[in-house]
């Protein structure tokens, strides 16, 4: 493990965060990236308040405790409705609970909440209000700059002097616009240009709230050019890619000891678990593929992917597929 000086920046707990994704950040993967770093806010997948409200609130809410911290994402547009998720979030030990206003998809368009809402303002402003009234926790956004034609500067800067009346204090921004009308989810996290010095513009405007940036961050160092001017810094995609970036968060951002002994370690770490939830009836590559990128550029990597790949999905598959996995990464006979 490469030896890191801390950055000369307060603490906070929030300084560095996994973005939520759906279908991405689920209990295995966050308890996962726990084993990785001990420090970083870990996300839920958007939960919507109406699968609160009307579904298996356990299956969406349970984690394990040592994902703290944790905060919980809702979709929504209903204030009441929404109060009513994050008193179930706070009942359930989260330490956050944030709003979503930034996803494109059409499934959230469709329910009128998501990134649609930078056009409503005053709504999200009521929402926020509902939810602060209902918890005692941090309630918290994340939001896109603008929607389709509107002017990014002019919006942004509305939205989050409208939302921050209502008691909001934390904002995560991600720094794109987003076109609702005829791009995909996955263009908009890359067609819409970036504009970082918006956010960096929101914190000269507002200094006294917290701003975490979020969008196009793919390192560590990436995150550590703005630090100095905002937050907190959230990272997406590339902490699934790659989740071995975050092994010297804790150290960089925190000053804490030294990450994980190794990848190996990790694995070993997460047997136990693995064998937890596979008595609850948990399908083993339900927790695997959320491990595949573990050994990425390392030697061993494509075999240990491959194995768990083809391996992982068979019926009665247990925690011997990844014994075995790990095998491959330390012997290169079998990896070959």
């Amino acid at each position: 493990m490469t030896t890191v000086t801390p950055l000369a920046i307060p603490d906070s707990r929030a300084l560095l965060s996994v973005a939520p994704m759906i279908d991405w950040t689920d209990r295995h993967f966050r308890f996962f990236l726990r084993l990785i770093t001990k420090r970083s806010r870990l996300y839920t997948e958007m939960i919507t308040s109406a699968a609160l409200k009307y579904g298996d609130k356990a299956r969406h809410l349970d984690f394990d405790p040592a994902e703290h911290s944790i905060a919980l994402q809702l979709g929504g547009a209903d204030p009441q409705e929404l109060a009513e998720a994050a008193k179930l979030g706070a009942d359930w030990g989260y330490d956050e609970i944030n709003l979503n206003v930034g996803c494109p998809s059409d499934r959230v368009q469709s329910g009128k909440f998501g990134a649609c809402l930078m056009a409503e303002p005053d709504l999200v402003a009521r929402c926020v209000e509902a939810m602060a009234r209902a918890v005692p926790l941090p309630v918290t956004v994340k939001h896109r700059l603008a929607i389709d034609e509107m002017d990014e500067a002019e919006t942004v800067f509305r939205f989050v002097e409208t939302v921050r009346d209502a008691g909001c204090k934390r904002f995560i921004v991600h720094a794109r616009k987003a076109w609702l009308k005829g791009l995909s989810p996955k263009e908009n996290r890359e067609i819409p240009p970036l504009r970082y010095e918006l956010v960096h513009a929101l914190k000269d405007r507002f200094p006294d709230l917290d701003l975490t940036l979020n969008g196009g961050i793919r390192s560590l160092d990436a995150a550590t050019e703005h630090l100095p001017h905002l937050d907190g810094v959230m990272i997406g995609r590339a902490a699934y890619e790659d989740p071995w970036i975050f092994a010297e968060a804790d150290a960089r951002f925190y000053g804490g000891g030294p990450g994980p002994e190794s990848r190996a370690a990790v694995v070993q770490a997460m047997l136990p678990y693995i064998e937890r939830r596979l008595a609850e009836g948990v399908p083993l590559k339900a927790i695997t593929r959320h491990m595949l990128t573990l050994y990425r550029g390392q030697p061993g990597g494509r075999a240990w992917r491959r194995y768990l790949s083809e391996v992982a999905h068979r019926p009665g598959a247990g925690p011997e597929v990844v014994e075995a996995a790990l095998r491959m990464t330390e012997t290169p006979a079998l990896a070959a």
